[in-house]
Order: structure tokens, then C-alpha cells, then sequence
């Protein structure tokens, strides 16, 4: 994928799934019911390309879920550790997953943004990311 100086974007491999969940629980805000090792193996084994990390020196530093259903281009997890912020992070990792969504032909991408969560909206607000106010996201677990 792409590279930004000494920052690079790939896609995610079954032997980074750890490092990615313990990640998350630095780096991401709050807890998604399939942040678990099943989730995540069953997400990069059914679409290899979804889960893009973004690495500096080796080291992970940020990620975000570039899902596609065939319909429509949604983002999850982006998280950038909070020591790399505003070091260009999120804008590589958003333009990985946007350039994934138009080859795969894709028209338009949505992000899960909480509510409280400022700063992300700060941050995708700045991408051109907006809210639309007529949609509310309705949800059903579908496990305990």
C-alpha cells in the first residue's frame, strides 16, 4: 500500500491480530462487541484487505476497517496511538481505505463516530467526513 515518508499503510495479517487487539485497548476509544481474536480472525480471513494498518519504524500505530459490502464503504476502528497524533496517521490510513473503496467501485464511504468522542469528530470532520442528522444507527447483538 502506501508509504508517507517514514510512515507505511498495509494490510492486516492473521499474525498481527493480537498486536492489533492490545492496540485497540491503548489507542482506540471504547470497546466493540468483536473486539475479540475470533472477530478480528474472522474479519481478515473473509476480506483480507479490510483491516489496514498504518506502521512507523515497525512499529503499529494506527488502524482503521475498510469494510465493503458490494453496496457500501464503511469505516471502523480507526484509531491513531495517542503519541503519533497529528502526524499524519489518520489521513494515511483514510486515504489507503479510500483508494481501496474506488477500485472496488464504491460510491461512498460512512465512519461509526461515538457521540462523545470530540476529538474523532474533530478528526473526521478535517477528512470531509460529515454527519448526516437524518440517519440514526440502529442496533441488535446478536450474541451476549
Amino acid at each position: 500500500m502506501a508509504a508517507m515518508n517514514d510512515l507505511s499503510t498495509r494490510s492486516a495479517t492473521a499474525a498481527d491480530l493480537d498486536g492489533v487487539l492490545a492496540f485497540w485497548k491503548a489507542a482506540a476509544e471504547g470497546v466493540s462487541i468483536s473486539d475479540d481474536a475470533d472477530g478480528v480472525e474472522r474479519l481478515v480471513r473473509r476480506d483480507p484487505d479490510a483491516l489496514i494498518l498504518a506502521e512507523r519504524e515497525g512499529a503499529l500505530v494506527g488502524t482503521v476497517i475498510a469494510g465493503f459490502d458490494g453496496w457500501r464503504c464503511h469505516l471502523y476502528r480507526l484509531a491513531v496511538h495517542p503519541e503519533q497524533r497529528r502526524r499524519g496517521v489518520g489521513s494515511a490510513l483514510l486515504a489507503a481505505a479510500e483508494e481501496r473503496f474506488a477500485a472496488l467501485g464504491g460510491r461512498r464511504a460512512d465512519a461509526m463516530v461515538l457521540d462523545r468522542n470530540d476529538l474523532a469528530q474533530r478528526a473526521w470532520h478535517a477528512a470531509g467526513y460529515g454527519p448526516e442528522a437524518q440517519w440514526s444507527r440502529w442496533v441488535k447483538h446478536l450474541t451476549a
